[in-house]
């Protein structure tokens, strides 16, 4: 171990370890990716590839990045892109969980989707994906659908988990699994132009308010669709949240939820009062034209139950 941290130390010219020397000391001792990354950061050596991090995230911070394990449920528009977050972000340990495999009309959204990953799983997808971003990073795929039956354990052992789902159903088992085990969730949903986001930590039944009982499990994806900017712009959202979440800074989006409506490019916080959410979806969707969503219901008047 001294032999190794004498050759990262000799290596690392203003405390910045470039990839080529990280690729050496893997080879000359035996040791992965993730090893040799976890050793660097725990002397105080920044690995290269984070060096635009270090203004906003010390070095110490990195390290217990690199130390946590993040949940992402879904792996399509708003869980490709988030996973994508982390592996650069440098996360340790990813687990993605998503039972799909990729159709033709993902690819104008999800990141994870090429022609050539058409029909593979999208957890495969994302182990790739991950492994050619940041070998030191370990993204464990699961293929498999959540439910009250396995949530536990599916989530046991991660810090924070991130839903990337798309059925409101699952998304309150999902809360319901986090509260159990004690875990923030970060909680992302798309439609459109539009998007929200809201952190519920445990103790807190945010997802609870805001999807009542009644609320269809999916729809208003089916009428609005998804393009391709808005899940990029709420996964990122997303990923921020998992950041302070970890490194226990800044002001979560807990008790308030943010909305984003990209068609008028406005970003609305609403706070609930007293800590509580309101009885329904908070985004009420402007009317698009003619006052009509597809289905002939009246936007303003729409509760949305979001998708991925």
């Amino acid at each position: 171990m001294e032999s190794l941290q004498r050759f990262l130390r000799a290596n690392a010219p203003g405390g910045l370890l470039p990839w080529s020397r990280q690729a050496a000391a893997a080879e000359a001792f035996h040791q992965s990716w993730a090893e040799i990354e976890a050793a660097a950061l725990a002397l105080g050596l920044l690995p290269c590839r984070y060096q635009r991090n270090r203004q906003s995230i010390s070095v110490e911070q990195q390290l217990r990045l690199f130390q946590s394990r993040v949940a992402v449920l879904g792996c399509g528009g708003l869980g490709g892109h988030v996973i994508e977050q982390l592996a650069r972000l440098g996360i340790g340990s990813i687990v993605a969980i998503d039972p799909d495999v990729f159709e033709e009309h993902n690819l104008n959204r999800q990141l994870l989707s090429t022609i050539a990953s058409l029909g593979q799983p999208k957890v495969e997808a994302a182990r790739a994906r991950v492994a050619a971003i940041n070998p030191a990073v370990t993204l464990l795929p699961i293929r498999d659908t959540f439910a009250p039956s396995n949530g536990i354990g599916l989530l046991t052992g991660s810090q924070v988990v991130v839903d990337a789902l798309d059925s409101v159903d699952t998304r309150l088992a999902l809360a319901e699994s986090c509260a159990e085990l004690g875990i923030p969730l970060i909680h992302g949903a798309i439609a459109g132009w539009y998007g929200q986001v809201v952190t519920q930590y445990p103790g807190e039944l945010s997802l609870r308010r805001l999807y009542p009982a009644g609320v269809a499990s999916k729809g208003t994806e089916q009428q609005l669709g998804n393009p391709a900017f808005t899940p990029a712009v709420v996964a990122s959202m997303e990923t921020a949240e998992v950041a302070k979440a970890l490194l226990g800074i800044g002001k979560a989006l807990r008790g308030r939820v943010m909305t984003v409506n990209l068609l008028e490019m406005t970003f609305d916080e609403i706070v609930f009062e007293d800590g509580v959410p309101p009885h329904r979806a908070p985004l009420i969707l402007p009317d698009p034209p003619g006052g009509k969503l597809p289905d002939g219901g009246v936007a303003s008047t729409n509760i949305v139950p979001w998708s991925d």
